[in-house]
């Protein structure tokens, strides 16, 4: 438990400016929401999801609540974890105290996992007054989406763990999480998208993620629960290793 100090530490930090940062992080998913979901969303219908009529603004809500929950902990696991690392050197000085690098990532994962749920919290309540969710089964999505967190903070990490300032983080952005977001069926069903993607699209984190979640928004059990639960988390075992291998030898290079 030598992670939970770090922990502390940054949610801490992060109450002297949690109202911004709740604002930033569900401004733009909710923009989204309605700028498609009403707008686009009256244009088009519904979609039919596995034999069933959904409205497509209750499509497009499964969607993006994945989407957010990885944008929020790929920024906080980004820009604050480089921060912290490189700019304000926090870590080298908890690094005095009787911690490792490895307490240190470990809590810089959970914490940007657990910043993620506060924004998908917020984004929920809002649909929730909206009238978009009626669901029971919802009430499932929080530890889902929370292993979502985990998933791609510890792949942000390991960008982190490359970075030599933040413009690096641009091609992880531009390169990763932007054509995952339109190849995972955030916007519209991955069989729209031609033959030969589809068996890609479907093994993305992202498309896996919504394929646990969207079943629960239809109010519906997902299909394959353990198989996607078993990819998420052996995405974000192998990618906190490699992340915590090259934060290791970036500290040890000086």
């Amino acid at each position: 438990m030598r992670w939970w100090p770090i922990f502390l530490r940054n949610m801490l930090v992060w109450r002297k400016l949690a109202i911004p940062s709740l604002v930033g992080n569900i401004a733009e998913p909710l923009m989204w929401l309605i700028a498609f979901g009403y707008g686009l969303g009256a244009l088009v219908g519904g979609i039919e999801v596995e034999g069933q009529h959904v409205p497509y603004l209750l499509f497009l809500a499964s969607g993006s609540i994945c989407m957010s929950a990885m944008n929020a902990a790929s920024f906080e696991a980004l820009y604050s974890a480089y921060s912290r690392m490189s700019v304000q050197r926090t870590w080298d000085g908890i690094l005095n105290a009787p911690v490792g690098l490895g307490d240190i990532l470990f809590a810089e994962m959970l914490w940007a996992a657990f910043k993620s749920i506060f924004s998908v919290t917020a984004i929920l309540g809002v649909m929730v007054v909206l009238g978009i969710l009626q669901s029971p089964k919802i009430w499932l999505a929080w530890p889902i989406l929370l292993l979502v967190g985990m998933t791609f903070s510890s792949i942000a990490l390991i960008f982190n763990a490359l970075a030599k300032g933040y413009d690096f983080f641009t091609y992880y952005f531009t390169l990763f999480l932007t054509p995952m977001t339109f190849l995972s069926g955030v916007f519209f069903p991955r069989e729209q998208l031609p033959a030969w993607i589809q068996p890609v699209a479907a093994w993305l984190p992202l498309s896996q993620a919504i394929d646990l979640i969207r079943p629960l928004f239809l109010d519906r059990w997902p299909s394959h629960f353990l198989v996607h639960l078993l990819f998420l988390l052996l995405t974000a075992l192998v990618a906190y290793s490699v992340a915590l291998r090259l934060t290791q030898n970036r500290f040890m290079k000086g």
